[in-house]
């Protein structure tokens, strides 16, 4: 059996900076309410006609593919980890395809939201694990700002997203004491609806029922989120599912040189960072300039903190992610 491992690493976010002075402008809210919530002080938003989910993952996928130094045409397979699609069919996958120019290559597209780009590792280190493919891209990428209730109604969660997109190659690699060591996933659905847009969708409300009700109220097409109850799962679920990852490859938490959580609320990074006796260096958070970019959000703080030299060859590196499905997972990295 082969190992994969991740050759090259990019990001994009738009330049458009949004503070929470500005939200404050728009709704009922302030930097101090804001930041101590979420420990969120800016984030970016597209500015419209500018960038769209896929032109984003493109750019991503571009400084990925130079770093990992192959061509574009060793790529095998696409895989597309999004919950804001360009159209709602079909998904960015091939759009990607088609806008790099790239040979008629299979591309999938994944809904796992806030997991979305550890399950797309996953199935990216699978395919190549079997032979397979040899080089995959894949990409987190996410466009809220224009889909998000910018009133005092929607702060709860309209203050915490942001827009922007990672991206990575995940190659084939003789050595198998390097690369992704293993990767765990799970899902809880019961609380689907915790955290959730429900429309348009042809469960309940399509858009043929919103356009003839024409209802100003209607919040079904906006996000709704329990906080709540997602904080109380989501350290949980954080907590298990990297002792998961540890213990399937004999290891301890001592051993961590990074752990790169899904950044979704600073306050859950550091309730994990403090349950597992981190230090400062060992977790890297930019959820402060960047806001959640959910499946965006680990390959974005994944390629800063290789950027910036906190990633060195032979380190441990730990992934994890919870978000809306429920869905959670980890991926244990041997750089």
């Amino acid at each position: 059996m082969y190992h994969s491992k991740i050759t090259g690493l990019g990001f994009y976010v738009p330049d458009h900076v949004v503070t929470n002075a500005d939200l404050a402008q728009l709704m009922d809210t302030n930097d101090e309410w804001i930041q101590e919530r979420t420990g969120i002080k800016e984030r970016r938003h597209v500015i419209r006609g500018e960038d769209t989910t896929t032109s984003m993952g493109v750019k991503a996928a571009r400084v990925a593919i130079e770093r990992a130094q192959i061509d574009k045409e060793a790529i095998d397979f696409i895989i597309f980890a999004t919950l804001s699609p360009d159209y709602y069919f079909p998904g960015p996958g091939v759009l990607v395809q088609r806008e790099l120019g790239l040979k008629t290559v299979g591309a999938l597209d994944i809904r796992n939201q806030c997991s979305g780009f550890i399950y797309a590792l996953s199935i990216a280190d699978q395919y190549i694990k079997t032979g397979m493919y040899q080089n995959v891209l894949i990409i987190g990428s996410e466009l809220h700002s224009q889909g998000l209730d910018m009133t005092t109604r929607g702060r709860g969660v309209s203050v915490i997203f942001g827009d922007g997109a990672g991206a990575a190659i995940v190659s084939r690699e003789v050595d198998n004491t390097k690369g992704i060591l293993s990767t765990h996933l799970h899902s809880e659905g019961q609380y689907a609806e915790e955290l959730a847009l429900i429309a348009p969708g042809m469960g309940k409300r399509w858009v043929t029922d919103i356009i003839q009700d024409n209802d100003p109220n209607d919040e079904s097409y906006f996000p709704y989120m329990n906080g709540q109850l997602v904080f109380k799962n989501a350290v949980v679920r954080f907590t298990e599912v990297i002792n998961e990852g540890l213990q399937a490859n004999d290891l301890a938490v001592t051993d961590i040189d990074m752990l790169i959580p899904h950044q979704a609320n600073l306050r859950i990074a550091q309730f994990i960072q403090q349950k597992f006796r981190l230090n400062d260096s060992q977790v890297y958070n930019n959820i402060m300039r960047y806001g959640n970019t959910t499946a965006a959000s680990i390959p974005i703080a994944l390629t800063e903190a290789w950027e910036q030299g906190k990633i060195k060859s032979g380190d441990l590196v730990v992934l994890a992610a919870f978000g809306s499905g429920f869905t959670w997972g980890s991926a244990i990295i041997r750089w």
